[in-house]
């Protein structure tokens, strides 16, 4: 089992082609879920952090929700309402959530994950890393912050690997961070 994140995917949401370049919404929505499932297998763990689909009936929603592979968690994003957050998760939908996974070297890491991206999170003074949504690839990640999001990862779910060297290729420090750095460097 491989751990996922993703968020932003607007599957089924014609006004998410204002920001994106495909010809149709369906187009769109094909090739999402085509790169989704084949990256997850049915036995792999996605956390969706926020704004799955669009303005969809339940029945429309339910079925493209079938479609897609995996063992599906949520942190609720801001366009996600009762037809997205009564699909059959995992485990309810919630509005955060921490958790602590392995590295392939078996290493521990602490996860805060929210839709939002923080400049301060629970945990950032002992190494917690943030995973957020919402920003659609518009704000630059930290050494300790990124977008998992669609526009942020070619519409593709990335596993921890890829987020972990993601983060640690950037050389920027969370706000916080930097700010007592500073401080500490004129002491």
């Amino acid at each position: 089992m491989t751990t996922f994140f993703t968020a932003d995917t607007h599957i089924a949401d014609p006004h998410i082609l204002r920001m994106r370049a495909f010809p149709s919404i369906h187009d769109h929505d094909e090739a999402v879920m085509a790169r989704w499932n084949a990256r997850i297998g049915p036995e792999d763990e996605v956390w969706h952090v926020g704004d799955v689909f669009g303005g969809i009936g339940r029945d429309r929603c339910a079925a493209l929700f079938g479609r897609l592979n995996g063992i599906k968690r949520l942190v609720v994003g801001n366009h996600d309402s009762n037809r997205v957050l009564q699909l059959p998760w995992a485990s309810p939908p919630v509005d955060h959530a921490r958790l602590t996974l392995r590295t392939a070297a078996g290493d521990e890491v602490r996860l805060y994950l929210s839709h939002y991206p923080m400049r301060s999170w629970p945990g950032l003074w002992r190494g917690t890393r943030h995973l957020h949504g919402h920003t659609h690839a518009m704000l630059t990640g930290t050494s300790q912050s990124c977008d998992v999001g669609a526009d942020a990862w070619d519409y593709t779910p990335a596993t921890l690997g890829e987020v972990l060297a993601r983060q640690d290729a950037t050389p920027t420090l969370p706000e916080e961070l930097a700010v007592w750095a500073a401080r500490r460097a004129g002491e």
